[in-house]
């Protein structure tokens, strides 16, 4: 197998990024490692392993839809947040945050908006749903807590428009852990922001 020139190989990740970018925001697909196996085997580099990260998807996607979605993406953007507001609002007893596309800006109209909740109590969340005959499906997330993967219960949601939520429940220490920044991370008062800025 050859091995590509650096300068070759940032090119071909830039081009696969854009690609995935351009599969992301015209076909609605939002399962991000998908869109990228798509767009290699699209450019006929199916055995690369130099794909792009998520963030160099994400940074491709903000420069697509600015170009080809500058009339129809801010509303879009602005209803899935204003959603994700009324569903943190809901959810205020256990701290919300927003996390991924919708709040970084890169979502599109099918994506999900996503909701870490917090509770040492692992079935809290589950009563509060069934107490407010919320109908949802439930699973399993895996996330990196305290240095090692794990397995967080989740709850999906479908939202009035049909956007679907997904609620991710952490434990109350997780919400002090300092993994937390302004750019990748949300409350209701920094979402409120947010939506009056735009």
């Amino acid at each position: 197998m050859s091995k590509l020139h650096p300068q070759r190989r940032d090119l071909m990740r830039e081009q696969l990024a854009h690609q995935t970018a351009r599969l992301i925001a015209e076909d609605g697909i939002v399962d991000f490692a998908f869109a990228k196996r798509k767009a290699a085997r699209q450019m006929g580099a199916s055995d690369t392993q130099h794909l792009p990260s998520n963030h160099e998807v994400e940074q491709a996607l903000h420069s697509y839809r600015a170009l080809y979605q500058h009339e129809s993406h801010p509303a879009i953007l602005f209803q899935l947040r204003e959603e994700a507001l009324a569903a943190m609002r809901l959810f205020a007893e256990f701290n919300p945050y927003l996390t991924g596309s919708v709040l970084s800006g890169a979502a599109g109209e099918r994506s999900d908006i996503n909701l870490m909740l917090f509770s040492d109590d692992a079935k809290a969340v589950l009563l509060f749903l069934l107490k407010n005959n919320l109908e949802f499906e439930d699973g399993e997330w895996r996330m990196r807590l305290g240095g090692h993967d794990e397995s967080v219960p989740s709850y999906t949601l479908t939202g009035e428009s049909g956007t679907l939520m997904h609620l991710i429940v952490l434990p109350e220490n997780a919400r002090y852990s300092g993994g937390r920044h302004p750019e990748t991370h949300a409350d209701i008062a920094a979402l409120e922001a947010l939506i009056s800025a735009t």
